[in-house]
């Protein structure tokens, strides 16, 4: 007869799983102790993405071969390193960068795959960064994308961003977006 019992092995296993999931669960706790309360900031700033002009602050560097004729420049992929500013103004304060991605992703509506990194500079948050990935549908009125994480004063940040165009110069294709932002981090 077969033995329908479990191996030493097997027990074993289960117990070195256990007692991970017991540290794992205490190294958490103590994260938390040490990171302290949870907290809630709402941020305001402008994000202008120049394609033309003087100061380009995002440039293609990859497109497909049928991107040029496509109604949403699908395949086009952009790398940027826009200005954070506090005001819609380029003369406005600085407050960062927006660092990163973003790819028309749709073939049949102009959306944008983003993935980019606010980078404060100046103020309260300055050396702390936000980070952002999702999809821009870049023509509708407010669009909402996902905070996935931070770093400084954002350590485990989650949250939105609902961004808004302020300005668009349908000559250059140069941008002025304002975002606001609501994370909760520690």
């Amino acid at each position: 007869m077969a033995n329908k019992g479990y191996s030493a092995a097997t027990i074993t296993v289960a117990a070195v799983l256990l007692l991970a999931f017991f540290f794992l669960h205490i190294a958490e706790v103590e994260a938390k102790v040490n990171l302290g309360r949870e907290k809630i900031s709402h941020l305001h700033f402008y994000f202008h993405d120049l394609v033309a002009g003087k100061n380009v602050t995002a440039v293609k560097v990859a497109s497909a071969p049928t991107t040029n004729s496509s109604a949403t420049l699908f395949g086009a992929v952009m790398v940027m390193d826009d200005w954070l500013t506090e005001g819609p103004e380029a003369t406005s304060k600085m407050v960062g960068r927006a660092q990163g991605i973003y790819v028309s992703s749709s073939q049949e509506k102009f959306h944008l795959l983003m993935a980019s990194t606010f980078v404060f500079e100046s103020g309260k948050y300055n050396g702390s960064t936000l980070a952002m990935i999702g999809k821009n549908a870049a023509l509708e009125e407010v669009r909402e994308m996902p905070i996935v994480g931070g770093s400084g004063l954002f350590r485990f940040a989650r949250g939105y961003a609902l961004a808004r165009t302020h300005a668009f110069d349908l000559k250059t294709g140069n941008a002025v977006v304002e975002y606001n932002v609501t994370v909760l981090h520690y």
